[in-house]
């Protein structure tokens, strides 16, 4: 039986854009096509808000969630919809859990369009620019955030989500989607899952209506929450195992354009 979805969602990073972080001409026209026929477009995304800029000039308009669900964005108006932050006291004593638990912890936090870090933490992608500064670990927590960074530079990956995992417990949510041993932490509950949940009840919408694309361990609730509902979960080729374990269905590579081509085959 054929099946036609009534909200496409995707991942940005390995999955929507090359590895150039270009979105594919072929994609873009997939895009365009379904939204035509009144099938919406939404991100999922770990970036925070004020790395949206750029794509916002390529797809124009739709909505984001951001920050690993904890915040919705209106891309067009650029004006966040929905947050769902850490609470202070919730903060401190994560922080102070891994800081105890292993001090060569380093910490950095998302206020929406501004990025905190401590001296010690090494940024990959913010060297530079606007928005970003350093500051205490006591500053950082003194405020409610959207997304708490915790990074290690010398434990193996796994190890260390392992630790902060076991440390942080069910006081918030826990996941990583790069190669580093960077754990991204958001509050309890809240996930790309809660997010997209979010948007479909905005929406009028079920997770039986999503085709969901990923390929990192941050989109795994998501696509459970697509897969149980009679959703669509699409890996991408280059997916991470635990991903593809966890799809209904797997595409192409992202630098194959595996978005479209799934897209396209919907439609044929």
């Amino acid at each position: 039986m054929s099946w036609t979805p009534k909200l496409i969602a995707s991942d940005m990073d390995g999955t929507l854009l090359r590895s150039d972080e270009t979105v594919a001409p072929a994609t873009l026209e997939q895009i365009h096509a379904w939204g035509d026929d009144g099938v919406p477009f939404v991100l999922a995304t770990g970036r925070p808000p004020r790395w949206m800029l750029a794509i916002r000039e390529v797809l124009g308009t739709g909505r984001a969630v951001c920050c690993n669900g904890a915040v919705q964005l209106d891309l067009g108006r650029f004006e966040v919809l929905h947050e769902h932050p850490m609470q202070v006291d919730v903060l401190r004593h994560v922080t102070a859990g891994l800081r105890s638990e292993q001090p060569g912890t380093w910490f950095a936090v998302e206020y929406g369009l501004e990025f905190r870090h401590e001296p010690v933490y090494q940024p990959r992608w913010d060297l530079d620019a606007p928005g970003v500064a350093v500051a205490t670990l006591e500053e950082m927590v003194s405020a409610p955030v959207a997304k708490l960074l915790a990074r290690h530079e010398d434990l193996p990956r796994e190890e260390f989500l392992e630790l902060v995992s076991a440390t942080v417990g069910d006081l918030a949510t826990v996941t990583n989607s790069s190669s580093d041993a960077m754990a991204e932490i958001s509050a309890k509950g809240v996930s790309k899952a809660t997010g997209l949940a979010d948007v479909c009840t905005d929406l009028g919408l079920g997770p039986a209506d999503v085709v969901f694309f990923g390929d990192m361990p941050n989109d795994i609730e998501a696509f459970h929450w697509v897969r149980e509902g009679g959703g669509r979960a699409v890996a991408m080729g280059n997916a991470h195992p635990d991903v593809l374990a966890a799809a209904t269905d797997v595409t192409a590579t992202n630098d194959a354009d595996g978005v479209a081509q799934y897209l396209a085959g919907l439609r044929s």
